[in-house]
C-alpha cells in the first residue's frame, strides 16, 4: 500500500496502463496467431493483408510501449522473411 497521496496515483495509474497495454498486447497477439496459420496453410492471397495488419498493429503497440521497439522490430521482421519466402515461393 502506498503511503504517499503521489504514489497512491501512480499505483492507479499503472493498473489503468497495464489493462490497456494488456489490450494492445491481445489484439497484436491475435492477429498474429491469424498470420501464422496463414502462413502454415500457405494461403498466398490472404498473406500480404494480414502481414500489413500485423505490422500496423505491433508498431502502433510498440510506439504506445505495449512492446520494446526492439521486440516489434524483431518479431515484423522475422514474419516478414517468412511471409516473402511463401510468397515468392522458394
Amino acid at each position: 500500500m502506498a503511503n504517499h497521496k503521489s504514489a497512491a496515483k501512480r499505483a492507479r495509474q499503472t493498473i489503468k496502463r497495464q489493462a490497456v497495454n494488456g489490450g494492445r498486447k491481445s489484439a497484436v497477439r491475435t492477429v498474429e496467431k491469424g498470420l501464422l496459420k496463414a502462413l502454415a496453410a500457405k494461403d498466398v492471397k490472404i498473406l500480404p493483408e494480414l502481414l500489413k495488419k500485423f505490422m500496423s498493429q505491433m508498431s502502433k503497440a510498440a510506439q504506445k510501449g505495449a512492446f520494446r521497439k526492439e521486440t516489434a522490430s524483431r518479431r515484423i521482421g522475422r514474419i516478414s522473411a517468412r511471409v516473402a519466402q511463401i510468397v515468392s515461393g522458394k
